[in-house]
């Protein structure tokens, strides 16, 4: 029992960003979504999102990033 990590200590682990980081984080958040917002109709469709999932993207906020950037 002694081996298990929780996911408080997993996360605790995780190494803190910068104020730089973080900013160039969002940076990137920020103009990841806004070329998605000016896709043209034809290359939104091979993207393989519907209409509704790519809104719903670019509407997120920019603090709502995925965990892997954390």
């Amino acid at each position: 029992m002694a081996d298990v990590i929780t996911h408080r200590d997993a996360a605790s682990a995780r190494p803190t960003l910068s104020l730089a980081a973080r900013i160039g984080t969002a940076f990137a958040i920020w103009r990841q979504r806004r070329a998605l917002a000016e896709l043209p109709e034809h290359l939104r469709q091979d993207v393989g999102l519907s209409e509704t999932e790519i809104t719903r993207e670019i509407r997120r906020p920019l603090w709502d990033m995925p965990n892997t950037w954390r």
